[in-house]
């Protein structure tokens, strides 16, 4: 087999364990909030991570740049096994990681697998470290202390707007024309009557019935419905340039040959990706949903916009962070802000176990499959 035709079908199989690890941390909180159940929720995170997966064939390129070019001396001639080695050992450490429930971080196995791999094929001089730490270990480190710190500061935000919106909504009345709001008591004031038919009016709220009103509701469920699909959006969007750029692994100019080639991987990426989500994503998203702490559905909504804020800046930077991190993070935070006690520690000091032993595991697992290929290509 053509080794650039393994390592297409290595980034495929490692988009689907991303799926089926990493589509939790979108959605994790729309069943632990009790807006809605699994199979809802897989089915909404698949849908925007194939969606920012396959945008990121537009908007990445930073990341792709970083991951494929500037972390070996470019003097060096890349073996043919390295990137199929660097994919197996990411796959078989997240794939692992899947089976048990444990949310890892992708990025992390790659760089684990990197680091392994490079080892194993140049030595410790063949990597370049000043750029393997201040543009992919500092950031990925820092990720889950700056996601802690802004949970914090944007809950209690979102609490106070929640606690005023659950006291009033606001209705718009296709066949009054009208734009009204109505208070807990459901009284009435309008706040706007439309002159003509050539005005569009939509509908909205929940607390239309309490005064004899019928509309649509839009309240924080829908609110949050959209912020974990736009946190799914922005993880398919940050995770897919990192597996792709691996066929462009030690590129000089980290270019696609052609466009066509581009838009094929990426496509390949969203669809493995959007398979692992839908069949396998459901046993980490439990773990996330259940055994962290309990949230309602403002907290889930906080999480939700920490970590898709915190992903969309970075991936704009080109700067690696992990969603797992992220996420799991934004979700210790709001629980720590009920408590120690609301924080299930015995779940938190897995996950913790779990990222400290990625990298080295996947390194491991990335130097055995390294000195397999040597033997077998």
């Amino acid at each position: 087999m053509d080794l650039s035709v393994l390592t297409f079908l290595l980034i495929l199989l490692l988009s689907f364990a991303n799926g089926t690890n990493d589509v939790s941390k979108a959605i994790a909180t729309l069943v632990g909030s009790g807006v809605t159940n699994y199979r809802t929720a897989i089915a909404w995170g698949t849908g925007w991570t194939m969606i920012g997966a396959a945008t990121a064939a537009f908007v990445a390129n930073a990341m792709v740049k970083t991951f494929s070019s500037g972390l070996i001396q470019p003097d060096l001639a890349i073996p043919s096994s390295l990137a199929p080695a660097i994919l197996s050992g990411a796959i078989f450490w997240v794939l692992f990681a899947s089976k048990t429930g444990l949310p890892v971080s992708t990025t992390h196995a790659l760089i684990g697998s990197l680091v392994g791999a490079g080892l194993m094929a140049f030595g410790s001089e063949g990597l370049i470290w000043d750029t393997v730490s201040k543009k992919i270990v500092l950031p990925l480190l820092l990720s889950p202390f700056l996601s802690f710190g802004v949970s914090c500061l944007v809950h209690p935000l979102l609490r106070l707007i929640a606690n005023r919106w659950e006291g009033l909504c606001v209705c718009i009345l296709p066949s009054h024309r009208a734009l009204v709001t109505i208070d807990a008591q459901g009284c009435t004031r309008t706040l706007f009557q439309a002159g003509g038919f050539g005005v569009p009016i939509a509908s909205v709220p929940s607390q239309c019935n309490r005064a004899g009103l019928s509309g649509q509701t839009l309240g924080l469920d829908s609110i949050h419905w959209l912020s974990s699909g736009l946190t799914s959006l922005a993880r398919g969007m940050n995770d897919a340039p990192k597996i792709a750029a691996m066929l462009l692994l030690g590129s000089l100019q980290a270019g696609w040959p052609s466009v066509a080639l581009q838009l094929l991987v990426f496509a390949g990426v969203a669809i493995a990706m959007g398979a692992g989500s839908y069949w396998g994503g459901r046993r980490v998203t439990k773990v996330l949903a259940e055994h962290v702490t309990t949230m309602n559905h403002v907290e889930g909504l906080s999480a939700n916009l920490t970590t898709s804020s915190l992903v969309l800046l970075s991936g704009s930077l080109g700067l690696p962070v992990s969603t797992t991190h992220l996420s799991s993070s934004a979700i210790i935070g709001i629980g720590l802000l009920k408590g120690s006690s609301a924080v299930r520690w015995t779940t938190v000091r897995e996950m913790f176990l779990a990222w400290m032993v990625t990298v080295p595991a996947a390194a491991l697992l990335a130097c055995l499959a390294y000195f397999l290929l040597t033997r077998v290509i």
